[in-house]
């Protein structure tokens, strides 16, 4: 198992300007593909208490996170586990008690990434397509160390490239909210 703090500032944008941003910065070929699956408790006890529990995929590494609300940006936790867990809990559900969560929980929802990043200033950019149901969208994240710096290094990143702040949701708001 281990920690990290999650720091970043995100924003809604059109196809077109994901196009622009992947040409501009020659990253046409750096494409890949993540799932997400989002867990939580019959009830949605964790949605209530804002915790995030999903197995992300990535090819055939499969990777467990808690993410919960921190005073600056988000604590995940993470457990790395193999294919076959993987497909069990998906199956099945899990007791989330492996990651501190005292429930058990199902899968309730999916979503999946096409996702680029880039080094830029003092953190990472990432231009997500999100494929979930019957809706794609689009986004920029910017992961950062330092809440302040990057808030102003983000801010200037829309600015130069004409990017009009529209706020973004949680991936496993969405799925959630527009699963069949």
């Amino acid at each position: 198992m281990y920690l990290n703090k999650e720091i970043e500032f995100k924003t809604f944008i059109s196809e077109e300007k994901y196009n622009e941003l992947i040409d501009k910065f020659g990253l046409d070929n750096n494409v890949f593909a993540q799932t997400n699956h989002y867990f939580d408790t019959d009830d949605t006890k964790l949605m209530e208490e804002k915790t995030v529990l999903r197995i992300r995929q990535k090819g055939n590494n499969y990777k467990i996170t808690k993410k919960t609300r921190a005073e600056v940006g988000a604590d995940e936790t993470h457990i790395l586990i193999s294919k076959e867990k993987a497909l069990e809990y998906l199956k099945d559900g899990f007791d989330a008690n492996v990651i501190g969560i005292p429930y058990y929980v199902h899968k309730i929802a999916e979503l999946t990434t096409y996702r680029v990043s880039t080094p830029y200033k003092n953190g990472v950019l990432f231009f997500d397509k999100s494929v979930y149901y019957d809706k794609v969208d689009y986004e920029i994240e910017f992961e950062v160390d330092d809440d302040k710096e990057g808030y102003k290094e983000f801010v200037k990143f829309m600015e130069d490239f004409g990017i009009e702040y529209k706020e973004s949701i949680r991936k496993s708001k969405r799925a959630y909210d527009n699963r069949k």
